[in-house]
């Protein structure tokens, strides 16, 4: 069952990115960045952790989870550490998903040629 509601929570989060890359002029750029603001705007708000519980890798593996993952970062650094959180908590929260994401890209630029948009 926890397949399923990822499954299906992961699901509707992409058809909503698919649906605003056809039916808008948003370049996928802003899309992905409204993403990770939807994300930290819902957390912020203390609704995305009912989600997460809910969908588990469904809620956080989309953006709106990365989002949520820099929300929860600062919110627990401003709590240890005060006001100097707001700055450092976010990064140490998803430094192991921006790293990630660096390395991907470093890889797939060595295996793939990029080319000029035709």
């Amino acid at each position: 069952m926890d397949y399923l509601k990822a499954f299906i929570i992961g699901g509707l989060l992409c058809v909503i990115g698919q649906l605003l890359i056809d039916k808008t002029k948003l370049t996928p750029a802003r899309i992905l960045v409204s993403y990770v603001v939807v994300g930290v705007l819902i957390s912020a708000l203390g609704l995305y952790q009912h989600l997460v519980d809910f969908a588990g890798a469904g809620a956080t593996v989309p953006l709106t989870g990365f989002g949520h993952s820099i929300a929860k970062g600062v919110r627990e650094a401003v709590d240890k550490d005060g006001f100097i959180g707001i700055f450092t908590g976010g990064l140490k929260a998803t430094a192991g998903g921006i790293t990630a994401a660096i390395m991907a890209g470093l890889i797939a630029s060595f295996i793939f040629k990029a080319k000029d948009k035709s």
